[in-house]
């Protein structure tokens, strides 16, 4: 099961049934099975109030996840996105906000998937496995 919960103002999640059948295919080619995901969209001021809670973190970002999966082969987690992050980089990156918001919606299940982005190599992986699923959002 996939939830989309909106707590900013201005905001909308567009093609959900895309979005959730994307997703579900991206868990299973990474040949793990979807439990429960839920995706948090909220603003600067609360995701920055999350990452110094339980993270410890002083610092504005556009994505926190949270594995909640019991069993290795099951995807469950709760994934924050600030919508302010995803507008100012997709300024910053010259996309459009859709675009953005799709790679960091992938961004957050690549990493209940196993994925890092710390030392350099793991972000060329991490990038180059949100390309690639930015691809097949595009071909659905």
């Amino acid at each position: 099961m996939i939830n989309f919960n909106v707590e900013t103002e201005g905001f909308k999640v567009l093609d959900i049934r895309k979005k959730k059948s994307w997703l579900k295919e991206l868990i299973k080619e990474q040949g793990f099975k979807l439990g429960e995901l839920n995706y948090i969209f909220l603003d600067d001021e609360g995701l920055h109030k999350i990452n110094l809670e339980y993270l410890n973190h002083n610092t504005y970002t556009d994505i926190i996840t949270f594995d909640n999966s019991d069993e290795e082969d099951m995807i469950e987690g709760d994934i924050f996105v600030s919508i302010e992050r995803i507008t100012e980089n997709a300024n910053k990156f010259k996309v459009d906000f859709e675009s953005e918001l799709i790679r960091v919606m992938a961004h957050g299940v690549l990493h209940l998937c196993g994925y890092l982005d710390k030392k350099p190599a793991e972000v060329k992986l991490m990038r180059e496995m949100e390309d690639k699923y930015i691809g097949k959002y595009g071909e659905l």
